[in-house]
C-alpha cells in the first residue's frame, strides 16, 4: 500500500467546477472514473451571473485501483 504522501496530485482552475474537471481530464488524458476529485473552492460568479470573478479550484489524484 502506498503512503498517502507518495500519491501525486494536481490542481486545476476553471470558470466552474465542471470546467476545472474538464481541464484535468484533457491535461492528464485519462477517463473521469480514474480521477479522485477534491473541491478546494467552488468559485463565484460576478455581476449579472458572469463567470470568472473567483475561479473554481480542484485537486485531483489518479486512482490506483
Amino acid at each position: 500500500m502506498k503512503d498517502p504522501k507518495d500519491i501525486e496530485s494536481y490542481e486545476f482552475e476553471g470558470n466552474s467546477f465542471e470546467d476545472a474537471i474538464q481541464q484535468a481530464l484533457t491535461k492528464l488524458k485519462i477517463p473521469k472514473e480514474k480521477l479522485s476529485v477534491e473541491i478546494l473552492t467552488e468559485g463565484a460568479k460576478g455581476l449579472f451571473g458572469m463567470p470568472g470573478v473567483k475561479p473554481a479550484r480542484i485537486r485531483v489524484s489518479i486512482k490506483t485501483n
